[in-house]
């Protein structure tokens, strides 16, 4: 059976000007914090097993809505573009956690060293790697219509970073920590994963089983994501007033610490989406792979971030604080790389062309017969 594609999503005003609504809740989070620090104490102190509940239903307020949109039989799907496929995972899974661990230790702890409170910065660093450490599951479906790719590839891809995330994410983060001298709560970090990953993927898999086997099944699912994606990006939005409540007085005390922590993950976006591009360039991967699998690589899942950053060190963490000046920064980021593509795809086809044409002359085939 071959798994359809998901409609093309076209970008609202409400996604194109997230970055404003995110904003906006900063500073909203920040003034009530100051306000009323009362409340938020009391909404930090209700946890169990470690974990913030009241972050723990937002996330799957904003999770299990974008997971409904994947199809794991999709899976199918990435043997007729394995060239894009082992690029994307390339990146995602052997170069962008790792990059961003150095570039974590580069800024911010030496470059930026002075510029930051001291007692934060392995935090920082390790938000940097919660946020590095899963590829983006939702947004990703925008993207890629707004570049013209491949929706079956972008689908196929998005569900086999689903099923990695299961088994990757919590033993490479772990790593990465540890790499970085942070002490790892293992127990945490295996029930954030539980959590936020293994169960949000299983109930959204069984609603959208049992929606598809109806008579109308295509029809509801879409009915439902209409329904839900308002209630995900209030869900998102509510968390970061949380989040910016209790980060308030030290945002306030070091308003710097936000654009120094943008500068490294601006570079890792642009490292890792310019190699994922080239790659796929070199491995002969026609435009409407290349665009996708450039922005799967340069997107972060910063939903499990956040999550993650709360559960293991607490909301008013530097982890917690780094995790959200990616969401900040990633809406216009992603739009501008998405111009990029665009603007380059005539030198792109060019030298897509160019490799087809020697590949296909009588010395390239001779060798390849040889060989």
């Amino acid at each position: 059976m071959t798994a359809s594609a998901p409609p093309a999503p076209a970008m609202g005003g409400f996604e194109r000007y997230l970055s404003l609504w995110v904003l906006l809740c900063i500073v909203a989070g920040i003034g009530l914090g100051q306000i009323a620090p009362a409340a938020f104490t009391q909404l930090g102190e209700l946890e169990w097993a470690g974990l913030n509940l009241p972050v723990a239903v937002l996330i799957w307020l904003m999770v299990i809505p974008m997971l409904l949109k994947v199809d794991l039989k999709a899976l199918g799907e990435v043997r007729q573009h394995l060239g894009g496929v082992g690029v994307t995972l390339f990146i995602n899974w052997a170069v962008k956690p790792f990059s961003m661990a150095l570039l974590g230790w580069l800024f911010l702890g030496i470059l930026f060293r002075p510029l930051l409170p001291a007692e934060q910065i392995t935090s920082y660093i390790a938000g940097l790697i919660l946020l590095a450490g899963a590829p983006c599951t939702a947004m990703v479906f925008v993207w890629s219509n707004l570049s013209r790719g491949e929706p079956h590839f972008t689908l196929g891809q998005v569900a086999l970073n689903d099923v990695i995330m299961v088994f990757a994410f919590g033993p490479l983060v772990g790593l990465l920590l540890g790499l970085s001298a942070i002490s790892v709560p293992w127990d945490t970090l295996a029930l954030s994963v539980l959590l936020y990953i293994v169960v949000p993927l299983t109930l959204a898999q069984l609603w959208r089983r049992r929606l598809l086997a109806r008579p109308d099944g295509a029809q509801q699912l879409e009915t439902w994501l209409a329904r839900l994606h308002p209630l995900s990006l209030a869900a998102l939005l509510a968390t970061l007033v949380l989040l910016f409540g209790f980060q308030g007085r030290q945002i306030l005390a070091q308003p710097l610490v936000i654009v120094l922590l943008a500068v490294p993950i601006l570079i890792q976006v642009v490292l890792n989406s310019g190699l994922a591009y080239v790659l796929n360039r070199q491995v002969g991967s026609p435009h409407c792979i290349a665009a996708p699998s450039a922005l799967i690589g340069a997107s972060n899942f910063f939903e499990l971030a956040v999550a993650t950053a709360i559960a293991l060190f607490g909301f008013d963490s530097g982890a917690a604080l780094a995790t959200v000046v990616g969401v900040l920064i990633e809406v216009p980021v992603m739009l501008a790389l998405v111009r990029v593509l665009d603007v380059s795809r005539p030198w792109y086809e060019r030298g897509r062309a160019v490799r087809a044409k020697a590949a296909a002359t009588p010395g390239a085939r001779a060798l390849r017969g040889r060989a």
